[in-house]
């Protein structure tokens, strides 16, 4: 089986971050001094120096990963170490500080720390469910077979709507000339299209059908099979773009 960065060496990072965290609190809990231990005293002095030494390591990460090697410190137990250690970061700081906040710059420095972190949980969440996700959407095709079945289906609709009342076929033609995929940022990460034409269309001709059309030789009944199936597209398609919006911004 593949073994990600995230179970590198059986969790050896992860463990490795534990036992970290787990003497700072201990540190913390055990030694006894007035005013309790915070950024100020020893304990935090020594905290504070460990925390900054592990972000000047963290931001390593860019440089390591342009130079591909194997062995104790691969790009993937590097960026397992990257994972663990940047969260046991947490701890380490917010121990630094003795829980002591205010409208401080030392405050600032550590409400940004904690920004810097959340975006990179969030982007191993993403590195981890996007991919696997795009994948199994696309059914083993690519986003240009995708988008050139969607265009054939067009093609037939076109065709199909022929023989249709004049209202009915500008109906089709209006699915056919709005771009589905328009709407802007919110609407591709959102997945949601309310002005979309194509499901207007659907609806209107459905009325007609009936829940339930057999498709025969009536061209109306044709034209709700494939609306029918230029929805289940778009939907696929449209959930696509929004993962491949997700990833992008992510990167």
């Amino acid at each position: 089986m593949h073994e990600g960065f995230l179970r590198h060496a059986r969790f050896r990072w992860l463990k490795i971050a534990l036992v970290i965290s787990g003497i700072a609190i201990l540190a913390y809990a055990l030694i006894d001094s007035k005013p309790h231990p915070n950024g100020g005293t020893p304990l935090g002095y020594t905290l504070g120096t460990i925390g900054v030494l592990l972000i000047l390591w963290l931001t390593l990460l860019g440089l390591r990963k342009r130079a591909m090697t194997r062995g104790r410190w691969s790009l993937k137990a590097w960026t397992s170490a990257h994972v663990y250690l940047g969260l046991s970061l947490i701890v380490i700081a917010t121990l630094h500080t003795g829980f002591e906040f205010g409208w401080n710059v030392h405050t600032l420095a550590y409400a940004l720390m904690m920004l810097v972190i959340l975006s990179g949980i969030y982007g191993i969440s993403v590195y981890v469910a996007i991919p696997k996700a795009l994948s199994n959407n696309r059914e083993e095709m690519t986003q240009t077979q995708m988008l050139d079945a969607l265009r054939a289906v067009d093609r037939q609709l076109h065709d199909a709507a022929q023989p249709l009342t004049q209202r009915q076929a500008e109906l089709v033609q209006n699915s056919l000339e709005q771009d589905p995929f328009g709407g802007g940022l919110i609407a591709r990460l959102s997945g949601r299209y309310p002005r979309c034409a194509t499901l207007r269309t659907f609806d209107a001709i459905r009325e007609r059908t009936g829940p339930r059309p057999d498709v025969g030789d009536d061209p109306l009944e044709r034209v709700d099979a494939l609306l029918e199936r230029k929805m289940a597209m778009l939907a696929q398609l449209r959930q696509h773009l929004r993962l491949k919006a997700m990833l992008e911004i992510w990167l």
